[in-house]
C-alpha cells in the first residue's frame, strides 16, 4: 500500500528557509501526481503545489509561486519541497498526498487527492 511520511518541518524566522520532504513508500503503479498541502486550525486545507509522477510538470498555488519549488528525486523515491522567503502566513501543517488524477488549471483540490500522510509542522515567526 502506498504510504507518504513527510519529514522536515520545524521553526523558522520570517524570510527564511526549509525544505520538506515526502517519502512514498509502497507501489505507486496508477498514482501520477504528489501534491503538499497546509492546514491552519479553523480553515480548510489548501493546495500549495503538486507534481506529476515523471517530474516533469509541476504546478503551484498563487501563494506559493515563484517562493516553493517542488521537486522529485527518483533514487531517494521522495517528493521535496523548498520553501524559500517564507512569513507568517506560511505557518501550518504540511501534508503529503498522492492522487491518481488531476484537472490542470484549476486550483488544487484536496478530493482529488486519496491517500495522506500524518503532516509535518511548520512554524513561521516575524
Amino acid at each position: 500500500q502506498v504510504q507518504p511520511v513527510e519529514s522536515g518541518g520545524g521553526s523558522v524566522q520570517a524570510g527564511g528557509s526549509l525544505r520538506l520532504s515526502c517519502a512514498v513508500t509502497g507501489n505507486t503503479y496508477g498514482y501520477n501526481y504528489f501534491g503538499w498541502f497546509r492546514q491552519t486550525p479553523g480553515r480548510a486545507r489548501e493546495g500549495v503545489a503538486v507534481i506529476e509522477k515523471s517530474g516533469d510538470t509541476s504546478y503551484y498555488a498563487d501563494s506559493a509561486q515563484g517562493r516553493f519549488t517542488i521537486s522529485r528525486d527518483h533514487t531517494k523515491r521522495t517528493v521535496d519541497l523548498q520553501m524559500n522567503r517564507l512569513n507568517a502566513e506560511d505557518t501550518g501543517r504540511y501534508y503529503c498526498a498522492v492522487a491518481r488524477y488531476i484537472t490542470q488549471g484549476r486550483e488544487l483540490q484536496e478530493s482529488w487527492f486519496s491517500l495522506w500522510g500524518r503532516g509535518t509542522q511548520v512554524t513561521v515567526s516575524s
